[in-house]
């Protein structure tokens, strides 16, 4: 059929305004590296391009999330790694000039990719060669810059002090400039299963927050399979207590047969280690592994997942149990976990408008829903349905106005900004006040008065005060 003058007129301009804006994006492109090259000494070495054979290790080796690693995912337009604040300060500099957002990675951990993926052209600053630890023995604190990885600072701690720790995160991978900043936190293994495992997670509840100041027990749940007399395998719950006592087995067993009798805590359940073996055991290496391997930044394995939070403040009754059981149920072995968090100790101590933080008294324990996605045969969205469900199932028996979230569990279900910028408070705060309460007002002066034109931003990034 033969085109009308309207729709070839038509094709032929949408053809330039293709290629005006591909030429632009070009020679912004060009623009921005010429910049760089201009504002900060010695940049060649730190600058990659996907012109660059190293361009896609250097970005792979810290995505932690394989869901935001595919050829759909949107890429940076140049890697910078810089080794001092100068090259830092360059890349914001022409990053702005010519209109390009800036991601920041540290360790890569976001359960979101929102710290090396854009939905808009962008810039990616990773810190992997700012990582230096400091360790002042005497003020018994460190100098950590942001770029370090957990890990590194248990080792430098370790290799100082054989009597000082510091408690954090369990993965020795975790970037402390998105754990620090979001909030992190620290941690006998004793598996039980079938028929006790209900009755022993509701118990826990009622002291997982009452603890001694030194004893730390979370739960880890899952289904598993377990073997019945027939030699058939049987569908069940497998309940994970994951403990760290800060002391000898001599003072624990009184605290938990006191405490927890429930558990059934005996001497041979318990090894003692000094504080940084046991930050090796939790990372998952065996007994006798070097503290060396505390610096290796890299994750052995890597698996696609979609991850939810929640804050429980009543315990979830003995029924509500059950049905979270049904549903763990639903998903293959081996593919889904709730992980229970105590709070407590000196998370109550601290008033909760101190800190943007805001998750201290009143919270038993903290929950992460993680489910882990296939990529590439159709089921993705499957799993991540089914997680939506479990979080929609324990709506009755968590937070309320609002439901609280955890930032370092990042979740864009909750909420995000619009891409261009100019997302309202009250948008904003559908997400924000789940994140830090009522500290999200406070966080959105500060943020007006520091950065009032919105440029560092992301799809949950702090939301600017319009212009009276």
């Amino acid at each position: 059929m033969k085109s009308s003058p309207v729709s070839v007129f038509s094709c032929i301009i949408l053809i330039i305004l293709i290629s005006f804006f591909c030429a632009a994006s070009a020679d912004s492109h060009d623009d921005f590296l010429q910049c760089l090259f201009q504002q900060s000494s010695n940049s060649t070495s730190i600058i990659f391009t996907q012109n660059d054979t190293s361009y896609f290790p250097v970005l792979n080796f810290s995505i932690q999330n394989p869901r935001f690693s595919s050829p759909s995912t949107p890429k940076p337009v140049a890697i910078i790694t810089p080794l001092n604040a100068s090259h830092v300060q360059a890349t914001i500099y022409c990053s702005k000039k010519y209109g390009f957002q800036i991601r920041v990675r540290s360790g890569g951990h976001d359960y979101e990719g929102l710290s090396y993926v854009s939905d808009l052209p962008f810039v990616l600053i990773d810190l992997v060669n700012l990582r230096s630890v400091n360790v002042d023995l005497e003020g018994k604190s460190a100098w950590v810059e942001a770029g370090a990885t957990i890990g590194e600072v248990y080792y430098n701690i370790a290799q100082k002090s054989q009597t000082l720790g510091f408690p954090s995160a369990i993965a020795h991978t975790v970037g402390v400039g998105g754990l620090f900043s979001g909030g992190g936190y620290g941690a006998m293994l004793r598996k039980n299963l079938e028929q006790n495992v209900t009755k022993l997670v509701h118990r826990w509840q009622f002291v997982a927050n009452k603890f001694d100041d030194d004893l730390f027990i979370l739960v880890r749940l899952q289904a598993a399979f377990s073997t019945n007399g027939d030699g058939n395998n049987n569908r069940t719950i497998q309940a994970s207590f994951i403990s760290l006592f800060l002391g000898g087995v001599d003072r624990l067993l009184p605290l938990m047969n006191k405490s927890f009798p429930e558990l059934g805590m005996v001497r041979e359940d318990c090894t003692e280690m000094s504080w940084i073996e046991s930050v090796i055991y939790f990372a998952g290496f065996p007994s006798g592994v070097s503290r060396e391997v505390l610096l290796d930044r890299t994750t052995q394995i890597k698996v696609p997942v979609k991850a939810k939070s929640d804050y429980v403040k009543v315990p979830v009754p003995v029924n509500g149990l059950e049905g979270i059981w049904e549903r763990l149920f639903e998903e293959d072995v081996g593919r889904a976990l709730m992980q229970m968090t105590p709070y407590g100790g000196r998370m109550n101590e601290i008033p909760e408008w101190e800190t943007p933080f805001p998750h201290r008294a009143g919270n038993i324990y903290k929950i992460l829903y993680v489910v882990a996605v296939e990529e590439g045969n159709g089921t993705e969205s499957v799993h991540i349905n089914w997680i939506r469900r479990l979080y929609s199932y324990m709506t009755p028996f968590v937070s309320k106005n609002p439901r609280e979230a955890y930032l370092n569990y990042r979740d864009l279900d909750i909420g995000r900004n619009n891409n261009n910028g100019t997302t309202s408070n009250a948008q904003a705060s559908i997400w924000g006040f789940k994140y830090f309460k009522s500290n999200f007002n406070r966080l959105v002066r500060v943020k007006t008065i520091v950065d009032p034109d919105n440029f560092f931003r992301n799809e949950q990034s702090i939301p600017c005060l319009p212009p009276l």
